[in-house]
């Protein structure tokens, strides 16, 4: 999986969408692929977990990987994705 500081990094000139957006729902995609939410979830809430611990992710990058997310997402999603984010946000 991406990491959260590559994802960040990876935006258009506007700094809200990643230029790779097709590749990384490809390669999420793919790997998720019969997996369930809560497998995802895991996935996701693992890898910001050791950015945080190891000082290469940011409170800032987190928001922005939500911004990015949530246009994606229904309303139940982004509600879980809220408490994804706040949870890590509090490591």
């Amino acid at each position: 999986m991406q990491d959260f500081n590559e994802f960040s990094k990876n935006t258009n000139d506007n700094g809200k969408t990643p230029l790779n957006l097709i590749d990384l729902v490809k390669n999420l995609s793919s790997k998720f692929d019969g997996k369930s939410q809560n497998e995802l979830l895991k996935a996701i809430y693992d890898e910001a977990k050791k950015g945080k611990l190891n000082g290469t992710l940011s409170n800032e990058q987190i928001d922005n990987f939500r911004k990015i997310l949530y246009p994606m997402l229904d309303d139940k999603k982004r509600k879980i994705l809220d408490k994804v984010v706040e949870d890590i946000k509090k490591i």
